[in-house]
């Protein structure tokens, strides 16, 4: 591919996983593949520089980025991607409020790198809309900053950075599965107060709508009546189709009906003109026990097919032919990201730089000239017992210090959460911080798993269907 001309990428299967080793020139020819969000909730990830190899062995166009890190611009100077980088939600506030503050946030994040970096995005916030916390703080203040941010780029001269901000699906009533696309509309909250002025904006600037959209989602919420191929981009024929009644468009797949329900949406406000980007969309490679469809067999396809069919620029059945920039996430599994096992994988490598399965983001390579991918284990729902236990970290000494305070936590939650191991309890043997934060996080999370706790506990937690139960000590499963 052009994108990798500089490259000389060796492949290798070793086992289940593939591995990708590069041999990097310094290249200044411009990427055309889709782009990556490149994440860095995690420990013992490769450095910018090493990054940027990753990125550009997978032939990625371009990179976002949920800051404006020194050390990743400097990195990407002189690689030609096209580069989106961000404001911090906790300071749009301050933005909006002082032009003077705005135009420092541009002097020192911005202009020292450009257009060395090929700065193309900035994003004011990440799925602002999202966080009802701050409704009053600063949503009403997003578009204010984005202005005082704008009139700093105009006096810089500065017109190829187009700025905008981070939407999920959840901006509309319907949420991620809006169905019919055509019946889609923003929430009442924030349709009148908040996202008219964005898309005005956004249409004066000649910039974009950018939308966090996952088919994975939807699938794994609906999955009875959601074929799994029509949220891999396998529908038509066999795979699934919908028609839109309010249009009569035929969908092949689900994510441009998530594209098409927020161009509806953004038509009910006036705005039905306004360019759409895809901020973050991609496919989990690994999940908890009880999340379906999250491996790695289904991702590499979902990513395969997403760069093929950007490839070719097809648009949406409402928007036929139009380009728009997207970003698969993420560069890496992010394994301090707390939340479902699914939030921690979604890299297209593992923290090591190893890939997790062969992908071509410009989206040229043939489908069929990939290596056979492992089979699916997860496609169905699992229906055994589950137990949350202490992560195994073989060769690593115990953190006793940040045990015992999970371990504390755990057992001030919930009704008698440790009951079981205090002095003389069934569980107090042995008598070990990590057999007693085993059960701890257990006991927890059996019991209010249901009301959105999770197995992490920072990363100490894990999920088994091997049974920790010993002698008399029960723990209990998610069967019981």
């Amino acid at each position: 591919m052009a994108s990798m001309a500089a490259l000389l990428v060796v492949v290798f299967l070793a086992g289940c996983h593939v591995g990708v080793v590069v041999a990097q020139g310094r290249s200044t020819a411009a990427a055309h593949g889709i782009g990556v969000n490149y994440g860095r909730v995690a420990d013992d990830i490769p450095p910018p520089a090493r990054s940027v190899e990753l990125l550009r062995a997978v032939g990625a166009g371009s990179v976002k980025i949920y800051d404006a890190n020194s050390s990743v611009l400097r990195a990407l100077a002189g690689t030609r991607m096209r580069v989106s980088i961000m404001v911090p939600n906790e300071i749009i506030p301050g933005l909006a409020a002082s032009a003077a503050a705005a135009d420092r946030w541009v002097a020192e994040n911005l202009v020292p790198y450009y257009p060395e970096t090929r700065v193309k995005y900035l994003l004011v916030g990440n799925e602002l809309l999202s966080d009802y916390s701050i409704a009053n703080s600063t949503w009403p203040r997003i578009v204010p900053a984005m202005e005082n941010l704008h009139v700093s780029l105009r006096r810089r001269r500065i017109s190829s950075v187009k700025i905008s901000t981070t939407l999920a699906m959840d901006a509309l009533t319907s949420g991620s599965f809006p169905r019919p696309p055509s019946a889609a509309a923003f929430r009442p909250d924030i349709a009148g107060d908040v996202v008219r002025p964005l898309l005005r904006f956004l249409n004066g600037t000649n910039s974009y709508y950018f939308v966090d959209a996952y088919p994975y989602f939807v699938w794994a919420g609906n999955n009875d009546t959601v074929p799994l191929e029509y949220a891999l981009f396998q529908g038509g024929g066999g795979g699934g189709r919908y028609v839109d009644p309010g249009t009569g468009l035929t969908y092949t797949n689900m994510l441009d009906e998530m594209l098409d329900a927020v161009v509806h949406a953004m038509a009910k406000l006036g705005y039905g003109g306004v360019k759409l980007g895809i901020a973050e969309t991609g496919w989990p490679n690994g999940g908890d026990y009880e999340q379906i469809g999250c491996n790695a067999h289904n991702a590499a396809i979902y990513n395969r097919n997403l760069a093929a069919r950007m490839a070719r620029s097809p648009g949406t059945p409402a928007r036929p032919g139009a380009k728009m920039p997207v970003f698969v996430f993420s560069l890496y599994n992010e394994d301090l990201k707390p939340g479902p096992g699914t939030e921690r994988h979604w890299g297209l490598y593992y923290a090591n730089g190893t890939a997790v399965y062969p992908v071509d983001l410009a989206g040229a390579r043939p489908l069929r000239s990939y290596p056979l991918l492992p089979p699916p284990e997860n496609d169905a729902p699992y229906k055994g017992p589950v137990w949350c236990v202490l992560a195994g970290r073989r060769g690593e000494k115990l953190n006793e210090t940040a045990v015992g305070d999970a371990l504390a936590y755990a057992c001030g939650q919930g009704n008698g959460t440790c009951d079981a191991i205090q002095p003389g309890g069934e569980c107090f043997r042995p008598n070990t911080t990590a057999a007693h934060a085993s059960y701890a996080f257990n006991s927890y999370w059996q019991q209010l798993r249901k009301t959105g706790a999770t197995c992490y506990f920072n990363n100490l937690a894990e999920e088994t269907t091997k049974d920790p139960s010993h002698g008399s000590c029960k723990f209990h499963s998610s069967l019981d």
